[in-house]
């Protein structure tokens, strides 16, 4: 099931959802739905409402990451599956690290989440080099082997970056400003 935005926003408060990271939720869903709508209006066969409300759940499981030491994207996916949102699921569990890209195949609500989450730090959208930055500062614990494994990970973000905007009619460039007037409720 496709939950509603009302069910999502219910979710984040039982999950206890920490204030700044529900704006990065929203600003998240934002791009996501941009981004959906756009694919979508091209002809690409896409979900808007599986794309903002696997963006809006995306970091569900977050908050209890952060006393339980466990990976976020997984607790948030066995919170989708325990509340029947098995159709979102796979996106909330593969935002962080998608598993079985594939650059030529057919375009996915869970490339548009995995990106759309590296463009926004905090709740403000920046470009990937910038969110690079701050993910390894804040995660890299200067250690080489996971600095590299992060740096892996947004250079995978920066080919789904290619094929998801060869078929846009906007550039990555122009998110900020369009992603500020998107209204998740159209």
């Amino acid at each position: 099931m496709i939950p509603s935005f009302d069910k999502c926003f219910l979710l984040m408060d039982k999950y206890r959802m920490l204030p700044n990271i529900k704006a990065h939720s929203i600003m998240v869903a934002k791009i996501a739905h941009l981004i959906a709508r756009g694919l979508r209006d091209t002809g690409m066969d896409i979900s808007v409402e599986k794309a903002t409300t696997g963006a809006l759940l995306h970091d569900i499981g977050k908050t209890d990451s952060l006393s339980s030491g466990k990976d976020h994207s997984e607790i948030g996916r066995q919170i989708c599956i325990e509340n029947n949102l098995h159709e979102i699921a796979d996106i909330v569990g593969e935002h962080v690290k998608m598993r079985g890209y594939n650059p030529n195949g057919k375009f996915s609500e869970k490339e548009i989440v995995y990106y759309a989450d590296k463009r926004v730090n905090h709740g403000r959208i920046v470009a990937l080099n910038e969110r690079l930055a701050y993910i390894i500062r804040r995660y890299g614990k200067n250690e080489e082997e996971i600095c590299r494994a992060i740096t892996i990970n947004f250079e995978l973000c920066k080919k789904v970056e290619k094929k998801l905007f060869g078929n846009l009619a906007f550039s990555p460039d122009e998110l900020p400003n369009l992603a500020s007037k998107e209204d998740i409720n159209e």
